[in-house]
């Protein structure tokens, strides 16, 4: 199997080129050991870039533990720069995946993803909670940098009201007005992460709902590096939403299936 290796702001995936669907999908013990940073390669998460009749490709994810997940946004900014380099497309697309169609375009080497509308933030006391293609917990804390995501991130993920579903968590801390700090802990790869895409987009929506900030444009600072969110906000909520950031190939390899 040839493969190649993609990172966006150190959120990082394993990427194949499956449109002859030669990849047996089912063997969900193989994607993990793909995915270890020990025994395998080593990837947040396993992408496949198949074809559609409709769009231009079909993006098939799956968590790093070897189950297919919900969205994930930094695999689709890096599958984005993948059909790049298989000349799939040009510096625009539209592609499918499991939440639905995504419109994309690369402009001065960033990548930019239209994300799903969101319409429901739900609002407690000390959280909030959305779904942007994936489900996430947003909390905001003091000392992020010394902050114990992984205790406290896996306490939340399992506990009530996730449960065995899960959710994953954000933890937060403001910069200024439009900036954010922001680390999370990703439920299927059951640790933290340097970067996820649908927990920036998530966070940058629940501090702009919660009147943390009034700019439609929020930078986020992730421990893999910075990315954007633009958004629009209507009477349902919010749409238009973009998230921008690099998406860069590491390495090509060849692996035993």
């Amino acid at each position: 199997m040839t493969f190649y290796k993609y990172q966006g702001t150190g959120n990082d995936f394993v990427i194949v080129d499956n449109r002859l669907q030669y990849i047996n999908k089912k063997d969900t013990k193989r994607i993990a050991t793909i995915c270890d940073r020990r025994f395998g390669i080593g990837a947040d998460g396993f992408i496949l870039l198949e074809n559609d009749k409709n769009v231009d490709f079909k993006m098939v994810y799956y968590n790093a533990d070897g189950n297919e997940s919900t969205m994930c946004g930094n695999g689709g900014r890096c599958i984005v720069a993948f059909a790049k380099f298989l000349n799939i497309i040009e510096n625009e697309t539209e592609f499918i995946a499991i939440d639905g169609l995504h419109k994309a375009k690369i402009e001065d080497g960033l990548v930019h993803l239209q994300m799903q509308d969101v319409s429901e933030i739900e609002s407690y006391e000390n959280y909030m909670f959305l779904d942007t293609g994936s489900p996430h917990h947003v909390e905001i804390v003091s000392g992020l940098k010394d902050f114990e995501v992984k205790s406290n991130g896996e306490r939340i993920r399992n506990g009530v009201p996730y449960n065995e579903a899960g959710s994953n968590v954000n933890f937060v801390e403001q910069l200024s007005t439009e900036n954010f700090a922001v680390r999370t802990y990703e439920r299927g790869v059951e640790d933290e992460t340097l970067s996820c895409g649908t927990g920036v987009t998530a966070v940058a929506l629940a501090m702009h709902k919660s009147g943390k900030t009034k700019a439609d444009k929020i930078s986020l600072q992730t421990q893999g590096g910075p990315l954007n969110v633009t958004f629009s906000t209507n009477d349902n909520g919010y749409d238009n939403i973009w998230l921008i950031g690099p998406a860069e190939q590491v390495f090509k390899g060849e692996i035993e299936w």
